[in-house]
């Protein structure tokens, strides 16, 4: 008996020990982690001051417990409305994630699969080559592989147009195919815009009805909204979009991507989209209902979504300093290695506001930044530190390396632009008169673009975007430069007219004049004809 009762004592003070290391074990866990927020919260308040970025909200979840949900700043840069956790951002591009997932609940429930041809759903859809158009699949559709070049047709829906997506169908097949199908990758808006089709299609209703039903009511998204027009006109908790000219923040506005919705028109917030990457950690599964799963979508569709489709270059230096040797798009998702871990991320854009979600599935670790400016710089110095933090990797400074990378672009970026001034034939002159190049021309896949000459000055109209209006400057010889007269949209292009031999103007072409220009700004794929 009493060896029996020393054994006991000696298993009740083991037992004690094992309690009390489990519980240091959790305040160091917890000390730990309140460590890694303050410091990603200091990171925060750098990278706002450093990109001039008014309003950031930031969410992290870890383990499937949200450990920061935060605002910081505020909704407009000269207002005194703070951003929180609850504000409403534009998601953009972050949008094309939320319907690759309904279109794999559709193929859950056997509506299609992801080797259904597109044809068979939209006949009239067309691409440039026949045997693309018949083999196009809803995999293709996803994966950015088309053989359309970058942002290809995106001047169809960017900036806000008065075109239909039955104009985009129509417009698909007057494109230029710049690689062969399935070779390259290159983003295409509208294919996603084309899935939101395929998806009206199957439900028979329109997308912002099937991502309510099918998304954010499961999920408890109860701010979200598919497009910001569907934000009640009560709701001020609404950012503003910033854009940076001449060092100083300029408030813009309405390019929200709003007829396009499929491709990236959701407004969210970081409390609401926790909810959703919850449910992209756990393959879909967003809740349990008495002996039911609840679900968004399978395990098995989960993987389809994450899998790598087309392949992406890697630089030796990512290779190196990222431990990267992967790259490639899925079905809504950019993925890659980092560090020994599967990162699966995109980023989202429109006109002054951007952001950005990663999640390491490995690491049950996932996160959302949202910006009220358009710099990428911001969200990719505080999604390293994050991942810096998370991943415990050394130490390094995000916000200060991303500062120096955004000074070398604009070093960059002001000697492009002093070495296009410097080519200048200064004494050089049209060819032919004014008059001449004032006319209607017109595009086979854009439509109408109109020149018109007033004051001894000519105007250009895109008259499918009313945001593009601007002067022709003249450059040199036939070429000129538009300068747009909403200065925020910093889309300067070359305006080149080509002449037939007896002078009377052949075609005209178009290329951005900075290499920084957002590629959606497709100029460089139109080619006007004078209309008849």
């Amino acid at each position: 008996m009493k060896l029996s009762f020393i054994g006991f004592y000696i298993g009740l003070v083991a037992l004690s020990t094992v309690h009390q290391l489990h519980a240091q074990s959790v305040d160091t866990q917890a000390v730990s982690d309140s460590s890694k927020v303050e410091r990603i919260e200091l990171s925060i308040k750098k990278a706002m001051a450093a990109f001039q970025v008014p309003g950031v909200a930031v969410a992290i979840i870890k383990d499937n417990e949200v450990v920061l949900s935060k605002g910081f700043g505020v909704l407009k840069h000269d207002g005194s409305e703070k951003v929180n956790a609850d504000t409403l951002f534009g998601i953009a591009s972050n949008t094309k994630a939320m319907t690759a997932a309904l279109l794999a609940g559709l193929v859950d429930e056997g509506k299609l699969t992801w080797q259904t041809k597109v044809i068979d759903i939209i006949p009239e859809f067309q691409l440039p080559n026949a045997y693309v158009t018949r083999e196009f699949t809803i995999i293709d559709l996803l994966s950015h592989n088309s053989g359309l070049g970058l942002g290809a047709g995106d001047l169809m829906i960017w900036p806000e147009t008065t075109l239909t997506n039955q104009d985009i169908i129509k417009g698909l097949k007057y494109l230029p195919q710049v690689s062969s199908f399935r070779s390259e990758f290159a983003y295409d808006n509208l294919m996603y815009v084309i899935a939101g089709e395929i998806i009206k299609k199957l439900t028979g209703q329109p997308w912002q009805e099937v991502i309510q039903k099918r998304i954010f009511d499961p999920l408890g998204m109860k701010n979200t909204r598919a497009k910001f027009s569907l934000i009640a006109k009560n709701n001020k908790n609404v950012a503003r979009a910033h854009v940076p000219l001449n060092d100083e923040l300029q408030v813009v506005g309405g390019n929200f991507l709003e007829k396009f919705s499929s491709a990236g028109s959701v407004a969210s917030s970081v409390n609401d989209m926790s909810l959703w990457l919850k449910a992209q950690l756990n393959n879909g599964q967003y809740g349990v209902d008495g002996d039911k799963v609840l679900r968004l979508f399978s395990k098995e569709q989960s993987q389809a979504m994450w899998q790598a489709r087309t392949l992406l270059p890697v630089s030796e230096q990512a290779t190196e300093q990222d431990k990267t040797h992967f790259y490639a798009y899925a079905l809504g998702w950019f993925v890659k290695d980092y560090h020994g871990v599967k990162v699966v991320r995109h980023t989202g854009g429109i006109l002054g506001m951007v952001s950005k979600v990663v999640m390491v599935p490995e690491e049950n670790l996932a996160m959302v930044i949202l910006t009220n400016q358009q710099s990428g710089f911001a969200f990719n110095a505080l999604s390293q530190q994050i991942l810096t933090e998370y991943l415990e990797l050394p130490e390094k400074d995000w916000v200060e390396h991303y500062a120096q990378l955004q000074q070398e672009k604009n070093i960059n970026k002001n000697e492009e632009l002093e070495k296009v001034a410097a080519n200048i034939k200064k004494h050089s002159s049209p060819s032919l008169p004014l008059t001449n190049y004032a006319q209607s021309y017109e595009d086979n896949w854009y439509g109408e673009v109109s020149i018109s000459l007033l004051n001894n000055d000519l105007k250009m109209q895109f008259a499918n975007t009313p945001a593009l209006h601007g002067t022709l400057v003249h450059y040199q010889h036939n070429t000129f430069i538009v300068r747009w007269d909403d200065r925020t949209l910093e889309a300067d292009a070359y305006v080149n007219f080509n002449l037939n031999p007896d002078g009377t103007i052949k075609y005209v072409t178009m290329k951005a004049v900075s290499m920084a220009t957002d590629f959606s700004f497709d100029f460089h794929d139109l080619k006007l004809k004078p209309k008849l």
